[in-house]
C-alpha cells in the first residue's frame, strides 16, 4: 500500500491506541466507511431515546444496546443501565473519601507496580503525556481496594479500569462502574481465591461439551484445562484481546444483561473458527490457535460480531449459566 494510501487511517485510534504495524488498514478503511454510516442512524436514535433523560430498562432499550450505545452517549447510558448512577447517588462524597483514607503500603505497591504495564500502546498513559491518565488509574483503583478489601488490587482490573476511564473521562463514575463489574456483575471473579472465575472457565468447558461437541472432545483428548486458553478472555474482559471497538460493544451489553454476554462471545469465538481448532494435534498448538481466533476481520467488524454472539450459540438463558455454575462450582470446592 502506498504511504499516501495509509496515512488516510490515522495512526492513533479515537482511544488513544497506536494501531499496530501490521494493521489491516484496507481491510479497516471498507469495515469502517459501511460501520459510519450505521453509527450516525444509531446517533439519532439514540438522542431521541435520550430526550426524557432516564434510560429505563426496557425491550426497546435492550435492543438499541445490543447494537451499540454511541460514544458519546456510553458512559450515561453504561451508569444508569449498570446501577453505578444509583450508587453513586446515594453515596455522595464516598469516592473522595475513600481516597483520604487509612494507607495501605501493600495495596499501593502492588498497584504502581502494573501502572507502567497497562497500555504502554496507549499515548494517553504515558508519562510524557499532560494529564496523564496513571495518576487517575490509580487513584481508581487505590480506592477500589479500600471499598473492597476482599478483594483489593487483582491483576486484570487496572486493563478494565483504564478502558472505564478512557470512556467517562470521570474518576468518580469510573470508580462506581468497576464496583457494578466487580462487585456486582463478575461473581468473585478477582478475589484471592478466584473461585468465580475458576468456575465460569469450567462453565465455558460444559456448554462448549453440550454445543460444540467436537471441540470439546478435543480439549479433553490433549489435556487442555480451559484456563490455558480462555483465562485472560475473562479476567480482562476481552481488553487486549478482540478490537477496542469490539470490546466496547461487549461491554454495552455486558453492563445491561450481565456475565451471560461473556459465554455467548466466547462460544461465538470458538464456534466460527471450529474447524481451525479441531486441526490441533498439541497443547502448544491450541493456545496457538486459540490466540489467532480473536484476530481478522470477523473480530474487528463488530457489528456483525455483535448480531452473531446473539444468534450462534442458541438459547442461553441465565437460569441455564446459573445451574451450570452450581454444579462446576461444587466440582471445584470437592477437588480442593
Amino acid at each position: 500500500m502506498e504511504p499516501a494510501e495509509r496515512s488516510r487511517v490515522p495512526r492513533i485510534d479515537p482511544y488513544g491506541f497506536e494501531r499496530p504495524e501490521d494493521f489491516d488498514d484496507a481491510a479497516y478503511e471498507k469495515f469502517f466507511s459501511s460501520y459510519l454510516v450505521t453509527l450516525t442512524r444509531r446517533a439519532i436514535k439514540w438522542s431521541r431515546l435520550l430526550q426524557g433523560g432516564s434510560v429505563p430498562r426496557s425491550r426497546t432499550v435492550k435492543r438499541y444496546v445490543r447494537k451499540g450505545v454511541p460514544l458519546e452517549h456510553r458512559a450515561r447510558v453504561w451508569m444508569a443501565l449498570s446501577g453505578a448512577q444509583a450508587q453513586m447517588d446515594q453515596n455522595p462524597g464516598y469516592y473522595h473519601r475513600l481516597l483520604q483514607g487509612d494507607r495501605n503500603p501493600r495495596l499501593e505497591d502492588a498497584i504502581r507496580t502494573d501502572l507502567n504495564r497497562t497500555f504502554p500502546d496507549n499515548v494517553k498513559f504515558r508519562k510524557t503525556t499532560e494529564p496523564c491518565l496513571q495518576k487517575t488509574l490509580y487513584n481508581v483503583l487505590l480506592a477500589y481496594g479500600h471499598h473492597n478489601q476482599g478483594v483489593g488490587y487483582c491483576q486484570g482490573m487496572n486493563f478494565i479500569a483504564g478502558y472505564l476511564i478512557l470512556i467517562t473521562n470521570n474518576e468518580e463514575e469510573s470508580f462506581w462502574l468497576l464496583d457494578a463489574l466487580v462487585g456486582r456483575i463478575l461473581p468473585d471473579y478477582y478475589s484471592p481465591a478466584m473461585l468465580g472465575l475458576k468456575t465460569d472457565q469450567e462453565v465455558l468447558g460444559e456448554l462448549v461439551r453440550a454445543k460444540l461437541p467436537a471441540v470439546g472432545a478435543l480439549m479433553e483428548r490433549l489435556g487442555v484445562l480451559w484456563t490455558l486458553v480462555v483465562s485472560r478472555w475473562f479476567i480482562c474482559l476481552f481488553v487486549d484481546v478482540l478490537p477496542v471497538e469490539t470490546v466496547l460493544r461487549i461491554w454495552d451489553c455486558l453492563f445491561n444483561e450481565g456475565s451471560k454476554i461473556i459465554f455467548r462471545v466466547a462460544l461465538t469465538l470458538i464456534k466460527q473458527h471450529q474447524e481451525f481448532i479441531l486441526e490441533a494435534t498439541s497443547i502448544p498448538d491450541i493456545c496457538d490457535k486459540f490466540k489467532q481466533i480473536t484476530k481478522g476481520s470477523f473480530v474487528m467488524e463488530c457489528h456483525t460480531f455483535m448480531q452473531r454472539i446473539f444468534s450462534e450459540p442458541g438459547s442461553l438463558s441465565m437460569a441455564t449459566v446459573a445451574k451450570l455454575r452450581e454444579s462446576c462450582r461444587a466440582r471445584l470446592l470437592a477437588q480442593g
